[in-house]
């Protein structure tokens, strides 16, 4: 896991359980990767990208993962520009890389893998009961595609997880870290 050390930034308040999160998904080989909400990076220059270590930069840190472990990730965004930007960010390791512009709740309901890892962190959560809602019906849209040894990464505590958390943990999954920022869950195994 030496290569999550670049993505060690100061500002990537989320890269602790990042790091935890993949050093489970290593010792489960877990391999299919979903997320919803792609990095978008920053606009600079009206033109040029460059990395928001304030959101996490989740797409580029997941898709050297499953170029790692030959695995997938499969990256869905309502937004083309976001991902196109993240394209950019995951040129080197596109063999390994799906993405998809759609509602996070449509594509769930239409993926047909079983899910290693899971992490929704789509709609912004400015609004958090709209935000909440929004993440609960992707926990829905999902829940049977989740194996027993299933990881879920819930981003935005607090401002989207008010009813995905219960959910899941009502549907059997544990809460395995959180952090100011996140939640980590699975099943007990």
């Amino acid at each position: 896991m030496k290569f999550l050390d670049k993505y060690n930034n100061e500002k990537n308040i989320r890269f602790d359980l990042f790091r935890k999160t993949l050093e489970i998904a290593q010792n489960r080989s877990l391999k299919i990767i979903v997320e919803t909400g792609t990095s978008r990076g920053k606009k600079k220059f009206f033109f040029f990208n460059k990395f928001n270590w304030k959101d996490g930069m989740s797409t580029l840190i997941f898709s050297e993962f499953a170029h790692l472990v030959k695995g997938e990730l499969h990256s869905c965004d309502i937004s083309e520009d976001n991902i196109n930007s993240a394209k950019k960010f995951t040129r080197k390791y596109m063999d390994n890389v799906n993405f998809y512009i759609d509602d996070s709740i449509n594509f769930l309901k239409k993926f047909t893998k079983q899910i290693d890892l899971l992490y929704l962190d789509s709609f912004d959560g400015h609004d958090v009961e709209l935000a909440s809602k929004h993440q609960l019906n992707e926990a829905k849209a999902v829940i049977g595609k989740l194996k027993n040894n299933s990881l879920i990464l819930l981003d935005d505590k607090g401002a989207k997880t008010l009813y995905s958390k219960d959910y899941f943990v009502k549907a059997g999954f544990k809460i395995l870290a959180e952090t100011e920022n996140q939640l980590l869950l699975s099943k007990m195994l």
